[in-house]
């Protein structure tokens, strides 16, 4: 497969994640700003569109479409230098360094709204803490239909996050890669980059009731992640020559030679 790279402008979901520096004394919580600011409205639109959108059926059909990892074959690195107008490669470590490559599926004409955002479990209740959650799935007709909309869904209590079908978008798609090929991420990695996104959970306590116990002890390492995430990025972009050496002896090791996608 031959692979065109088009640029998108900046992702959407970013406009309102924090870009602090050490002496900023701004309250973090006020990062996640949804209420007002410059790119409101298109946030608010991409919002819009994956919230009608994102149904049980449609995350089944991107299964379906992407987890095979059949689209091309690209080293890490390669799939890095693809996206560096949106990968933050001064995060620490290497899941810091890949855990958004999965927004790649958008160079191969996937829309924004399957790509980028906050995720959220589909086949059960939509939770108040989803941003935007009162005025963007009223066209989403899993929010009418009782097989969905109660608190457990199509789940068990308890089943375990490895049971519940999440939105689609580039956490989930990354994760597949990962598994696919075989990569060697510890456990802890693997959570960071499938549940990094999953801000009702990993933020705001919802979806407790869904919960395994391998998943409430994997928590506090995707909360950790999330510092990292949210609060070291920087505008000031380091020397990205120099850090590749260090960046491919822990891709050789974990994510070694061209991968499937």
């Amino acid at each position: 497969m031959t692979v065109t790279l088009r640029y998108l402008g900046p992702d959407p979901s970013l406009a309102y994640r924090p870009n602090l520096n050490q002496t900023d004394s701004k309250d973090k919580s006020a990062y996640r700003n949804y209420e007002s600011g410059d790119l409101i409205d298109r946030v608010y639109n991409t919002y819009r569109l994956m919230h009608s959108n994102q149904t049980l059926d449609f995350v089944k059909r991107k299964h379906a479409e992407w987890a095979g990892c059949s689209h091309t074959t690209m080293t890490v690195m390669e799939s890095v230098d693809a996206l560096d107008q949106l990968v933050d490669e001064s995060d620490p470590d290497l899941v810091g360094l890949i855990h958004d490559i999965g927004k790649i599926m958008a160079l191969w004409g996937e829309p924004q709204w399957a790509v980028v955002g906050d995720t959220f479990p589909v086949g059960c209740r939509f939770q108040n803490s989803i941003v935007f959650r009162d005025t963007t799935f009223t066209d989403n007709p899993d929010d009418k239909n009782p097989a969905y909309n109660s608190e457990n869904g199509i789940y068990k209590p308890k089943c375990g996050l490895d049971n519940v079908l999440m939105s689609w978008g580039h956490d989930e798609y990354l994760y597949r890669v990962m598994k696919f090929n075989k990569c060697t991420i510890p456990e802890e990695g693997l959570y960071m980059i499938r549940f990094h996104s999953f801000y009702p959970w990993h933020s705001h306590g919802d979806y407790m009731h869904l919960c395994s116990e391998k998943d409430l002890s994997m928590l506090p390492w995707v909360k950790e992640f999330n510092k990292f995430d949210l609060y070291t990025k920087s505008p000031d972009l380091p020397d990205v020559e120099k850090l590749k050496p260090y960046y491919q002896t822990l891709i050789d090791k974990y994510c070694p030679g061209k991968l499937f996608w």
